[in-house]
Parts: C-alpha cells; sequence; structure tokens
C-alpha cells in the first residue's frame, strides 16, 4: 500500500493505492465502485491474472483517498489520468465496477473491463421521484438539515463536499462516451442487479462497437462469485 501525491486542475490530492505483481510487463488497472474501497476489488482478484500487474486505486473521497472539492465523472477521469501518467502506468486495460465503469470508459484504455457499470440513465421509481420533489421543495425553504433523511443510501454518511458530488455524477450519461468508445470491450453483469439493471449492461454491450457481453447470477457485486471465470475470460480477450 502506497500513497502518491497528485497534483490536477490545480488541486492537490493523496490517491491510497496498492500495487501486486510488480514483476509483470502488462498492467491492468481497478477503479471500485461508488461509497466502495479498493480492497473489495483487491480481494476478489488479487489470486487471479497472475501474468498482469494489478494497480488498485482509492479514488478520491473513498477508502485512504480523501478529497476536499466537489467534483464530477470527468474530473475523476483527469485525477486518474494523472496518476497513471505520474507513474507511468499505460493504459492497457482498465477495469471499473459501477461508479469506476464510468470513469475507466472515460480514460479510452485498450481494453476496457466492465463490471455492472454506471452510466446509463434509468428510470426513477414515483417514490424516489417524490422524495426528490420534496428535499427540494425543503431546500427552498431553508430546511437543508432536515433532507438528509431523504438521501439515498449511496449517500448516506456523507459528507457535503461528497454528497455534492454524489448528485453530479449520479445522473451523468455515458450513452454517447460509450458509442464513441473505439477499444475493445468486455462487459461482465449481474443478472439479478437492481442497481445498475440487466438491460443497462445489453445497451452499453450495444453500444460499443467492439464488445462481448456475459452475464452472470448475482446482484450489483456478482464479480466476487464469479472471479475465476470472469479473470479467465480477461485473459483471453485482451487485445
Amino acid at each position: 500500500m502506497a500513497v502518491k501525491q497528485i497534483k490536477c486542475d490545480d488541486k492537490l490530492f493523496a490517491i491510497n493505492y496498492e500495487s501486486i505483481n510488480n514483476s509483470c510487463e502488462n498492467s491492468i488497472v481497478f477503479l471500485h465502485g461508488w461509497g466502495s474501497n479498493k480492497e473489495i476489488m483487491r480481494n476478489v482478484f488479487k489470486n487471479e491474472l497472475k501474468d498482469f500487474r494489478h494497480i488498485y486505486i482509492d479514488l478520491p473521497g473513498f477508502g485512504k483517498s480523501s478529497n476536499d472539492y466537489i467534483l464530477d465523472v470527468k474530473a475523476y477521469t483527469r485525477i486518474v489520468g494523472e496518476f497513471l501518467k505520474v507513474l507511468d502506468i499505460n493504459k492497457l486495460a482498465i477495469a471499473g465496477h459501477s461508479f469506476g465503469g464510468k470513469v475507466a470508459t472515460l480514460l479510452h484504455p485498450d481494453n476496457l473491463i466492465l463490471l455492472s457499470s454506471a452510466g446509463i440513465l434509468e428510470a426513477k421509481p414515483l417514490s424516489v421521484k417524490s422524495k426528490i420533489l420534496l428535499s427540494k421543495t425543503m431546500n427552498t425553504l431553508g430546511l437543508k438539515n432536515i433532507t438528509k433523511k431523504f438521501r439515498s443510501k449511496d449517500a448516506e454518511s456523507m459528507n457535503e463536499v461528497m454528497y455534492e458530488t454524489f448528485k453530479n455524477v449520479v445522473n451523468e450519461n455515458l450513452e454517447e462516451d460509450f458509442k464513441n468508445y473505439r477499444g475493445n470491450a468486455l462487459i461482465f453483469w449481474g443478472k439479478e442487479d437492481t442497481a445498475t439493471s440487466l438491460s443497462s449492461g445489453e445497451k452499453i454491450a450495444s453500444l460499443i462497437k467492439n464488445s462481448t457481453f456475459k452475464a452472470y447470477d448475482g446482484d450489483h457485486y456478482f464479480f466476487t462469485k464469479n472471479a475465476k471465470d470472469i479473470a479467465h475470460r480477461i485473459e483471453n480477450g485482451i487485445h
């Protein structure tokens, strides 16, 4: 485990990361989802993909990487891009889960590995729409503290900087970015995923010209029980 100071957009970020299999020539960068950290990715894949150097990153505001700024997906992408540049890590392969999939896509690696990636806007249930409307109304009345109880589970316990960042990233639509990606994409999904639906995965696969798609039994964290098969497909699918 190490920390690297990165300057991006005239802001300083201390990025916590871990690198294993350091004697390997080719690297895979792993980006976790919202509200998570590098440990979940490391615990799943550390014993797989032995011919690759693994780079596990705590994105700013998660794990042991702090963040004092309101960001959006493009800002996260610039930060990770600068991190890779400073450490001289090429973009042969980047794997992203959920929110990390958005960042991975915008980094335009040669090989994009998506694990139940976010990026396709899905219709919100009426109950969620009602909470959003009520929250906005309460905010206009100066009752911001009360609206915290309406936050989604993804937003619970966040400080205000990360909550504002969450509001920025949650509704960012990457359909055009998926369509414009020209590399090789390996897309994996959970059939019972309720955070990013199976239909979103199928749509992403249809938007990316050079892509393969595989769905597994399981929810948003399906990959924790399917690491060996996913790793095998990555090893045989990377160009």
